[in-house]
């Protein structure tokens, strides 16, 4: 039962939602935000979302139907999504990381920045500076943690950490082709060196994880830094003849050197960009059961969504329910549902 009443300006009748109703829609905020819940938090795609709700609740619509869920939420959710990227810039500690994706069958990428509090998504056609900018600023008042790639650099970041963890897989790598070559030709100093380099930096890691989790006292930090650097040089100071080797040398010992113990100098920054590729894995596992998306109304829905729902699991609440009131309430309503602190 609703009540009714006519509108003299629209010259239409208008009628009141009830409490937890959308008006004119057949399926309810309830099964909606399940399905938009299947899918960007399970990762299931429209037919088999469509599937579940047949089977287990019989309540049938086409997979069509489910894009307009999503589509739904979107719109409601966008004021959300560009206060979400204010929030990231605003971070003291942030990770950022990006992989491949399809769009129409072309080449784009999808890019994160986030902590253990916020998630961001953003997929793009492109992969450079401007992009990174777009997302953090040209100016990044905060720690950043990446990898080595070099559009990072424009957007200035206060202090950046790169990721020790993509060092020691690129120092194991190196060692594996060395294997490979023959022995009478194979360099016995580069082998030697990338096998060094990966022992310093596991270690290093290690050093760090005990930083943060206390066992380690941070009054320590300085002097680990000092001697880390010292043993460092000293690895570093014999150029070798395996060119990748001694390109990763050069690298070490120039314009990496100041970004590899900033988790030394920062308390609460970690060595490695761990955070970032767990988080971004949930896109790579997406990519390969749906093969991308078609339009750009498709890259936006899947940048928003994955990005409110992530960040939602991350404050502490319960996705299903957040999207069920990103759905009947207003702006302000869902945001203080989204965040544990409203204020």
């Amino acid at each position: 039962m609703h009540h009714e009443a006519y509108c003299a300006c629209c010259r239409r009748p208008v009628v009141q939602a009830g409490a937890g109703e959308l008006v004119h829609s057949p399926i309810g905020p309830v099964a909606k935000s399940a399905a938009i819940y299947l899918r960007y938090r399970i990762g299931m795609t429209y037919r088999k979302v469509a599937l579940v709700f047949q089977d287990l609740f019989g309540l049938e619509f086409v997979p069509a139907s489910a894009v307009g869920f999503d589509r739904q939420a979107v719109k409601r959710g966008a004021p959300l999504y560009e206060d979400l990227r204010e929030k990231i810039r605003a971070s003291e500690i942030l990770h950022a990381d990006e992989t491949s994706w399809r769009n129409d069958g072309r080449g784009h990428y999808a890019w994160y920045a986030g902590n253990g509090d916020l998630a961001l998504f953003h997929i793009d056609r492109h992969r450079g500076t401007e992009v990174a900018q777009s997302l953090l600023g040209q100016s990044f008042d905060g720690t950043l943690i990446t990898d080595r790639y070099a559009a990072y650099n424009g957007v200035n970041p206060k202090a950046r950490q790169v990721c020790l963890a993509h060092l020691i897989t690129l120092a194991k790598e190196l060692t594996r082709e060395l294997l490979l070559i023959e022995a009478v030709s194979r360099d016995a100093k580069s082998e030697a060196f990338c096998e060094d380099i990966a022992t310093f930096f596991s270690k290093a890691c290690a050093v760090g994880k005990e930083l943060l989790s206390g066992t380690r006292k941070w009054k320590e930090a300085a002097r680990i830094e000092k001697r880390c650097t010292a043993e460092l040089k000293k690895l570093c100071t014999t150029p070798v003849a395996y060119k990748p080797a001694e390109t990763l040398r050069t690298s070490l010992m120039d314009k990496d050197q100041k970004y590899l113990f900033t988790f030394l100098r920062h308390p609460g920054v970690p060595p490695t960009n761990n955070q970032a590729e767990q988080s971004i894995r949930f896109l790579v596992i997406f990519r390969k059961i749906m093969f991308g998306t078609r339009s750009l109304q498709g890259l936006r829905t899947h940048s928003v969504l994955p990005s409110l729902v992530l960040t939602a699991k991350r404050q502490g609440r319960n996705p299903r329910e957040f999207l069920e009131t990103l759905l009947t309430a207003d702006t302000a309503q869902a945001q203080a549902v989204l965040y544990r602190n409203s204020s």
